[in-house]
């Protein structure tokens, strides 16, 4: 249930309920008084105790807008009695406790009785006399000499009209305590239905804060109390997931930083040694200078290509790269970077040729420099540790309903089963000896980068001593 349906039913129960609690206590209090004490609750009886009251408040209100010493003046005490004598009541003005004018006889006690009971409210009160009930109003003022005054109003009722005055005040007291009862239950639902949750909510947040992430945090509670509690866990798993994130780049920027320092110090050191040598001397002939430099100047190439790959891999590691898409035949594409590679690789004995399994053009969204620093490395790696005298590199390209597969396969000594998951992580090399082959581990690693980057795929298969291949898969261009 949402929080405004909630508060709707509230409301219209606050309401709805005292008055259902106080029709069945009228109709109770009806019954009650009808069987035990006979008394007729009726509409006559109800419209004639109207009346009375009525007539007795307008005449008490007259009286007391007039002068005192007017209440002395017979006109005025004529002009009243006849006010009153529509509805059987009577009048007895006292002064010093001494009726002045009356028009009923009442003897010192039953004027006590009156005066006892007539001390106002909505109502009036009642008072019994000579055996009969009697409705009273009782009105003090001060005569002009300071003579204390009093007016006693009587008008005679049955049984049922004071029953009628009683079912009117019960039902009220009903109503009210009902309405109370009803507001406070309401109230007591609605704020535990919001308060629980609430305050459950305001701890886990507080458990967020201090840097607990592993308590879920529990929907309870109303529709929008829900889905905030729902906010609040999409929040933390965010959250959570972010520190782990940060763990892992603090983890991977220690590798990296120990990788570098591994992979920058073997040339170093080699440069080092070299220059040291050529400045004690040791170079002593034209012909080994000239190999010392040579050695120095393919050392400091190799540091500027690690450094290279450095800043591209942090590039691409941080987004920071933009790639430039074009809609390219992925056909002619390759012939292009097989052509390329053709003759470099000549000079080692390497062939290489495109074999296509795709009918037609295929066109594919890439960035055409990216890729082909994906595809060119790939290549370079097979070049590097191809062990064959003939050595052969196929580009082979085939098609899926929605993707374009590159393989790009080589006879060379193939990749150990249990290094094979981990070629793509950046500075891994599966030889032992880091150094045995030049480069800065960071090419595949650039090349997952660079084809995930393309909303693609890359992985390998190898066959120890048989080779190994390397599979891109793209999407088509719609």
């Amino acid at each position: 249930m949402n929080l405004k349906k909630r508060l709707i039913i509230s409301n219209a129960a606050i309401l709805a309920v005292p008055l259902l609690a106080t029709i069945a206590a009228s109709f109770i209090f009806i019954v009650v008084s009808s069987g035990a004490f006979k008394a007729d609750i009726g509409y006559e009886n109800a419209k004639r105790l109207t009346e009375i009251h009525y007539e007795l408040f307008k005449a008490s209100g007259n009286i007391l807008v007039e002068s005192p010493e007017k209440l002395t003046e017979k006109d005025f005490q004529q002009y009243i009695a006849s006010r009153l004598s529509d509805i059987k009541a009577d009048i007895i003005v006292l002064r010093k406790n001494e009726a002045v004018f009356a028009t009923k006889q009442l003897n010192k006690i039953d004027v006590e009785k009156c005066l006892k009971a007539g001390n106002g409210g909505f109502f009036g009160h009642s008072v019994n006399l000579d055996g009969t009930d009697h409705i009273v109003y009782v009105s003090s003022f001060t005569f002009s000499n300071g003579d204390q005054g009093r007016v006693i109003l009587l008008a005679p009722t049955a049984k049922e009209s004071l029953t009628f005055e009683k079912f009117v005040l019960f039902s009220l007291a009903v109503f009210i305590l009902s309405f109370l009862i009803t507001n406070i239950a309401a109230s007591f639902v609605i704020s535990r239905s919001i308060l629980k949750p609430v305050d459950r909510l305001k701890r886990e947040s507080g458990e967020i804060s201090r840097g607990n992430l592993e308590r879920e945090i529990i929907e309870e509670g109303d529709d929008e109390i829900r889905e905030l509690c729902r906010s609040f866990e999409a929040m933390r798993l965010k959250l959570k997931e972010s520190v782990y994130m940060q763990m892992r780049y603090d983890d991977n920027r220690k590798m990296l930083v120990s990788s570098i320092s591994h992979d920058l110090k073997t040339p170093i050191t080699s440069i080092k040694g070299y220059v040291e040598g050529i400045l004690d001397g040791v170079a002593g002939t034209p012909e080994k200078l000239e190999k010392y430099l040579k050695t120095i100047y393919s050392k400091a190439v190799q540091v500027d290509n690690l450094i290279d790959d450095l800043l591209l891999y942090s590039k691409l590691d941080l987004n920071q790269v933009p790639f430039q898409f074009e809609r390219t035949d992925i056909i002619g594409y390759f012939k292009d970077c097989v052509s390329e590679s053709e003759y470099e690789l000549g000079k080692w004995g390497i062939k290489i040729s495109l074999r296509t399994e795709i009918q037609g053009f295929r066109h594919v969204m890439l960035d055409r420099e990216r890729l082909k620093r994906v595809v060119l490395n790939i290549i370079d790696n097979a070049r590097k540790y191809m062990d064959r005298p003939e050595g052969e590199i196929t580009v082979i390209l085939r098609e899926t309903a929605s993707n374009v597969l590159i393989e790009i396969q080589d006879n060379g000594p193939g990749i150990a089963k249990e290094d094979l998951p981990f070629i793509f992580d950046r500075f891994y090399r599966a030889d032992a000896a880091r150094s045995q082959r030049a480069g800065s581990g960071l090419g595949l690693a650039i090349a997952r980068q660079i084809v995930e980057g393309h909303d693609g795929k890359i992985w390998a298969k190898s066959r120890e001593n048989e080779g190994t291949s390397i599979i891109i898969s793209l999407k088509k261009a719609k």
